[in-house]
């Protein structure tokens, strides 16, 4: 029986792997652990890196089953990550990338947690390298608390609980289903982090940072489009949060608010009662008209000041990015985060 299992996948990873592998001979977990890595076809070096290191963790008890080939055609990271699990026997499931590099205590602190919350997916906080690469991003994941992380799911940032940092038991991720084997330009992690909160299952942080997350333009982050992300994200906040409500308020009547409302499905159109917003020029003009669309007349959708607005809100203004007004704006209405507003951006 194996207690845990670190989930690798590797695509032309040659040049972090000894680092990677190197935290995994280094952690200090008090169970059984096995390493499952599928090779999605690697044209580097990778192969040969990974079988070098084999015998050094086998010596160390760490079972290593490496799957894949060089030789074939990547199909992708869903589909490793897929084969990588297939492949594995651990009770637990432990997500890494071949680009990061995990702390000692990484998978004793989430193999902790997650016998204590079952049905949860398990993240933690991380820290960047280059650092500060990504500070504004770092500190949002890091900060956010238990609650924002089911209330902020729908923000451009993506998954609350970042993908390098999940791990939860292979019961859970089977009742889930398998990652999205679409190829290359899928947020499979996005996908299957939203069919989660559809099932209504638990999400979970440890407080405490157990992984360097690598920033690098080789990233696959960097082959999904935005507009894909974008309507994903959307969809998931028709299915999960707007279909729960009977009207709303999209709190900003410029550029992203605007973009918000188009792309809503029109019964969700119709659920909306204003647009909301602070700058005097725009709540002069009154009204939003919806010129594509091919209702007649065009709907129009009121603008007023925020303080004229009614709740529940979508916020599609960025956080921390007014020098705090919008903070103080939404704590001067005393709302309540989740039930009164849900932020978007």
């Amino acid at each position: 029986m194996v207690d845990v299992s670190i989930i690798l996948p590797v695509y032309n990873a040659e040049k972090w792997l000894n680092e990677s592998l190197h935290s995994i001979i280094d952690q200090n977990f008090e169970g059984t652990l096995e390493l499952s890595v599928f090779n999605d076809g690697s044209t580097d070096r990778s192969y040969e890196v990974l079988s070098q290191w084999r015998s050094r963790l086998e010596a160390k008890g760490i079972k290593v089953i490496l799957g894949g080939h060089s030789e074939t055609q990547p199909k992708g990271v869903g589909a490793a990550k897929n084969h990588a699990v297939k492949q594995s026997a651990g009770t637990y499931l432990c997500f890494f990338d071949a680009d990061d590099v995990m702390l000692k205590d990484r998978v004793q602190q989430q193999y902790k947690a997650a016998l204590a919350h079952p049905k949860s997916l398990i993240g933690c906080q991380f820290y960047r390298e280059p650092a500060n690469s990504t500070s504004r991003y770092t500190n949002w994941a890091n900060s956010l608390s238990q609650d924002q992380l089911f209330h902020q799911a729908y923000t451009s940032h993506g998954p609350t609980v970042i993908m390098p940092t999940w791990f939860c038991s292979r019961a859970m991720f089977e009742e889930i289903g398998e990652f999205s084997e679409a190829g290359k330009g899928t947020p499979e992690d996005l996908i299957f982090f939203y069919r989660l909160l559809e099932m209504n299952l638990g999400l979970y942080r440890v407080d405490q940072c157990l992984l360097m997350y690598r920033y690098h333009p080789e990233a696959t982050t960097f082959s999904v489009l935005e507009e894909t992300i974008w309507n994903l994200r959307v969809s998931a906040l028709e299915d999960q949060v707007l279909s729960k409500w009977s009207a709303f308020t999209i709190w900003n009547a410029g550029k992203q608010g605007r973009k918000l409302y188009r792309s809503l499905q029109p019964h969700n159109q119709n659920k909306v009662l204003m647009l909301c917003d602070v700058d005097k020029k725009k709540t002069d003009k009154g009204v939003y008209t919806y010129e594509e669309s091919k209702c007649i007349p065009k709907p129009k959708i009121p603008i007023v000041h925020f303080t004229r607005a009614k709740p529940p809100f979508i916020i599609c203004v960025k956080q921390d990015m007014t020098g705090g007004q919008l903070e103080e704006n939404l704590a001067s209405l005393q709302l309540t985060e989740g039930k009164d507003y849900i932020h978007f951006n």
